[in-house]
């Protein structure tokens, strides 16, 4: 009996399936969202009005939403769009995480200066937290913002006079005031030119000879609808660091601004260095509550040679923002 040999059917591969053109666009508009994010400070067009100096501010926010889109994309095999978004990450990561990792500390010899700067909310926040703080922190000189009148008496009643004697303060109503207030003896200087919301500067007479030159800093907030033009006035009319041999200079205020801000960064550039990013501290966020994002928009700004040793962002009930310490040493 014949046996019949079968042959061998050949077994046709699975298709491979199609990749959904809806998936890959909605991949496609979130990486061009995210592009859209980052543009204006990666090219330089950041204070051009409220709403990109607002995307800005949130900057910090980009970096993990840039690692969520690369794993979204490799996961679905979106090439091109995973590409981008590794790119745009890279660059944030470049921008942004150096000021959450502390610099090696920097041994230096010299008078310490505790810093405290505190946005007062139209005078409202409460006088004797910011006493308190004064008190337990050992703060040398305060820069306070929106300053009132009555928030100057109120603070007075709560000790600051017997604990900062020395002052130059700009009490206004509503935000428009601003003042410095000191342990040691200082005087006032004219370093910003006249501003929207004062802006006072004096120089304090350290001991041991050496002075410091300081900034109470509250540029106009710039969100408002023709308020962006003037921040960016405002901001760019602080000093710059002292020549070499100079005095030792501080800034310390509300800048209404972040660290990927251009005028930030220009300072930076030109010399300055912030207190929150020197010790690893620049994450924290000091304004911002309910559904506005958290940002980092008070520093403590320093000259070549004055050195953050600890900085950190303090309650203060009343006010819209947090404080913000710092711990300098200004080299003898």
């Amino acid at each position: 009996m014949d046996l019949a040999v079968a042959e061998p059917q050949e077994i046709e591969p699975h298709p491979r399936k199609r990749k959904s053109g809806t998936v890959t666009a909605l991949v496609a508009l979130a990486v061009l969202g995210l592009l859209a994010w980052t543009a204006p400070v990666l090219l330089g067009f950041d204070t051009q009005n409220r709403y990109t100096i607002a995307l800005v501010a949130i900057l910090q926010y980009a970096l993990p939403v840039g690692v969520v889109l690369v794993v979204l994309g490799l996961a679905l095999r979106r090439w091109i769009s995973t590409l981008v978004a590794a790119l745009l990450t890279v660059l944030l990561a470049v921008l942004v995480l150096p000021r959450g990792i502390p610099d090696s500390p920097t041994p230096v010899q010299g008078t310490p200066l505790r810093v405290l700067s505190v946005n007062l909310y139209f005078g409202q926040a409460q006088p004797e937290r910011v006493v308190e703080l004064v008190r337990s922190r050992r703060v040398d000189v305060l820069s306070l913002q929106e300053v009132t009148p009555e928030a100057v008496a109120a603070l007075d009643r709560a000790g600051l006079r017997e604990l900062l004697p020395h002052r130059v303060v700009h009490a206004r109503p509503g935000a428009d005031g601003t003042g410095i207030a000191s342990r040691f003896p200082m005087r006032e200087l004219s370093l910003v030119p006249p501003t929207s919301l004062a802006q006072p500067s004096a120089r304090i007479d350290l001991p041991g000879g050496r002075d410091v030159e300081f900034v109470g800093v509250h540029p106009l907030y710039p969100m408002g609808a023709d308020t962006a033009g003037s921040w960016l006035r405002e901001i760019t009319a602080l000093p710059g660091p002292p020549a070499e041999g100079g005095p030792a200079r501080v800034l310390a205020g509300d800048f209404n601004g972040t660290l990927d801000h251009t005028p930030l960064r220009t300072m930076l550039g030109r010399g300055y260095s912030d207190a929150a990013e020197v010790t690893g501290g620049g994450f924290t966020p000091t304004w911002g509550s309910g559904w506005v994002p958290r940002v980092t928009i008070d520093h403590v700004l320093t000259s070549a040679g004055v050195v953050a040793q600890a900085y950190s962002v303090l309650d203060v009930p009343g006010s819209d923002h947090r404080a913000v310490f710092a711990h300098l040493v200004v080299p003898s």
